[in-house]
């Protein structure tokens, strides 16, 4: 699981999932590549493990919500390139609608009176 630099804490289930959605909804993409992503655009919070990351794929191409194909990286690698699917972009879109709506109530309750910034 992804975890964050303190590495106290794993993330909810199905996290890493959404942000892998997320990050091939942008651009398919292989798997150190989904790594370098996900911790740049977190700022360095959250560091993915291979261990975490390659089941998180089988589970996506499992349940086709991304496929994949064999290629050639620019370094002259073999590498397995992902792609979402377009039932993986709605399960994406419906996981961050649930998401969503989780974060304002944890927000209502932690903080009375504010809402939370989307």
């Amino acid at each position: 699981m992804p975890m964050a630099n303190s590495g106290t804490r794993d993330l909810f289930p199905g996290a890493l999932e959404m942000m892998i959605l997320e990050s091939l909804r942008r651009q398919p993409a292989h798997g150190y590549a989904l790594v370098q992503h996900i911790q740049q655009r977190s700022k360095n919070l959250l560091q993915v493990e291979e261990g975490s990351l390659y089941p998180a794929l089988q589970r996506l191409l499992k349940a086709k919500q991304v496929k994949a194909e064999w290629g050639v990286s620019s370094t002259n690698r073999r590498v397995r390139t992902y792609q979402i699917t377009a039932s993986g972009l709605r399960h994406l879109e419906q996981q961050i609608s649930t998401f969503e709506r989780m974060f304002e109530g944890i927000t209502l309750v932690l903080n009375p009176g504010k809402s939370p910034a989307f």
